[in-house]
């Protein structure tokens, strides 16, 4: 039995936090004075020792270009950069690993997607649906699509709590619809959409769908073939893996009918002046030399998260959230933004008469890391009103002691001003 396997059979299945955190150095450290209590989760989280060891070894004993080398570097660079591709295939149950292509993040899949499928399959006239909830980079591209093409940029409203309208979503349907992008967890709100539902009924009408799923694969089984969503992006860095690296899933036949997204190394099978022809999916999609290295580390992250299950880290992110929410629903002047039935764990406010900016200053200097600000959702908090939120967001790592010194500190903090 692994260390793992061990920490999630400890008391009944029940995660052992110490365990756990006695894999991330950087949590034993303390800031301003106090030990580091680390709430910025959803931005990023933060790396076990087996993902740094893996980076370090890379550039230590296997430093190499992939592919084309005929030495024993680069041979066992490639075999371990393919490895981490049929882990992703596996960690999202993909039909196949050519379906899998590696970005630079979500960002960059879903750049790739309006690129060559917008530019190839998009019309004037044509329509795209996305949510109020989206962050920016699941809105500008299809933006500055719609400005090159065209096409209508359609919005999917909230309601208060922070649940879609998913009647105004049916209604905005039609046979114009040709792409939906929505996402899977709010990064802002935390609300996890009823995504399984969505692609069902975009897909009835003719349209393709795909799902952002940079907060929802650390934390939710994401089954490509379950939900039958035509593309997904996410990111290594929010699921215990290094920066730099994302994933694009495809089906096949879609991937096959798009253009290259870059043209360079890899990508092609043959150049001539008069005529390149291109490479077969993944690589026609992965130009030039990729984030090996991190790629490679990348596999450790998965491995982490499978050995711990997603049913495991989970319910243990589901106590921490509910603790948290039970706990600051009691300070004076603590107002909740987004209270979806259904979310990732998540946990947005503000406190009232001070400024968000103000209220994470203060808690840094506490020793305790949260997120303020608008988290790249200006459209969200304009729909709220609000400048922006201050956000805590939890992981594996966390623990119950860790949410109460955020209570205890938020306590002091509202008694300022209310």
């Amino acid at each position: 039995m692994s260390d793992l396997e061990a920490a999630i059979k400890t008391n009944s299945g029940i995660i052992a936090e110490e365990k756990i955190r006695a894999l991330f150095p950087i949590l034993h450290q303390e800031v301003n004075g106090k030990p580091l209590a680390y709430f910025d989760n959803a931005a990023t989280t933060q790396k076990p020792i087996q993902v740094i060891e893996a980076l370090k070894n890379y550039y230590g004993v296997d430093n190499s270009n992939i592919h084309r080398g005929a030495h024993t570097l680069a041979s066992r660079a490639t075999d371990y950069f393919e490895q981490t591709r049929e882990l992703v295939k596996t960690f999202i149950n993909a039909p196949s690993v050519e379906e899998v292509i590696f970005t630079k993040g979500t960002t960059e899949s879903i750049n790739l997607v309006a690129s060559t499928f917008g530019r190839k399959f998009i019309n004037a006239g044509d329509e795209i649906i996305i949510s109020t909830l989206e962050h920016h980079s699941n809105i500008v591209p299809w933006q500055m699509l719609c400005e090159e093409k065209g096409a209508i940029l359609k919005i999917i409203p909230i309601h208060d709590n922070g649940e879609l309208d998913l009647e105004a979503y049916k209604n905005l349907l039609s046979d114009k619809t040709k792409m939906v992008a929505v996402v899977h967890a709010s990064n802002a709100l935390g609300t996890i959409n009823p995504v399984k539902e969505m692609i069902t009924q975009a897909h009835s009408v003719g349209a393709k769908f795909l799902l952002d799923g940079a907060q929802s694969t650390a934390h939710l089984e994401v089954d490509v073939q379950d939900l039958n969503c035509d593309f997904l992006a996410f990111s290594a860095h929010k699921v215990y893996g290094p920066t730099g690296v994302g994933v694009l899933y495809g089906k096949r036949e879609v991937l096959e009918a798009m253009p290259p997204y870059q043209g360079g190394g890899e990508m092609i099978k043959e150049v001539s002046f008069s005529k390149t022809t291109y490479n077969d999916i993944p690589y026609k999609f992965e130009a030039g030399t990729p984030n090996i290295g991190d790629v490679i580390a990348f596999a450790e992250a998965i491995k982490f998260i499978n050995q711990l299950g997603k049913a495991a880290i989970r319910a243990h992110e589901n106590r921490l959230l509910a603790h948290a929410t039970e706990s600051c629903s009691k300070i004076n002047g603590f107002i909740p933004i987004g209270t979806a039935k259904d979310k990732v764990s998540v946990l947005s406010f503000g406190i009232n008469n001070i400024h968000p900016f103000d209220v994470g200053m203060m808690l840094d200097a506490s020793g305790i890391a949260v997120r303020t600000g608008h988290h790249c959702t200006q459209p969200l908090m304009e729909r709220f009103n609000i400048e922006g939120t201050v956000r805590a967001s939890f992981a594996v790592y966390n623990t119950m002691e860790e949410i109460d010194r955020l209570v205890e500190s938020l306590t002091k903090i509202s008694k300022r001003k209310n």
